[in-house]
């Protein structure tokens, strides 16, 4: 493995656009909403078994991915600001590293274009392979989240 300088970490960043068949609304509803949170949220074969979320600016999101071979994996956040149905900003603390995301949402002829910004603020060496895996992780969950919105 190479070791990493966790300046080399911070400041990366992703951005994913994806347009769902589905009103904006339910998109908010589906992001915002912990019990549809847990049917989507993480990369294929992860669960949800807690998700915890106050949307409102300052309240506190808190989630356990839990990993096919059995790892459970906490996050906890805060929003930052809440504009709905629109925008949804909140600091996520994974182990190792913050990120800030910014979620916007635009209402396109009935469908909704989701654009996810996420940028690494702070990051330990140790971090490395999950900051490697944060685009992937979030199109696998945006996939599933692709899914549930079909059923609702």
């Amino acid at each position: 493995m190479v070791a990493r300088n966790s300046n080399a970490l911070e400041g990366r960043s992703i951005t994913i656009t994806r347009v769902f068949k589905a009103p904006r609304s339910l998109v908010w509803k589906a992001l915002t909403d912990p019990a549809h949170l847990q049917r989507w949220w993480g990369p294929n074969g992860f669960t949800t078994p807690l998700c915890e979320v106050d949307v409102r600016p300052g309240g506190a999101l808190r989630v356990h991915m839990q990993g096919p071979d059995g790892t459970v994996y906490p996050m906890t956040g805060t929003y930052r600001e809440v504009v709905e149905p629109k925008r949804l900003v909140a600091l996520h603390t994974p182990e190792g590293f913050e990120v800030l995301t910014t979620i916007t949402l635009d209402e396109q002829d009935g469908q909704t274009k989701l654009t996810l910004h996420a940028v690494v603020l702070k990051a330990l060496p140790a971090a490395a392979d999950s900051i490697d895996g944060m685009e992937q992780g979030w199109t696998e969950s945006l996939d599933r989240l692709e899914e549930l919105l079909k059923t609702a």
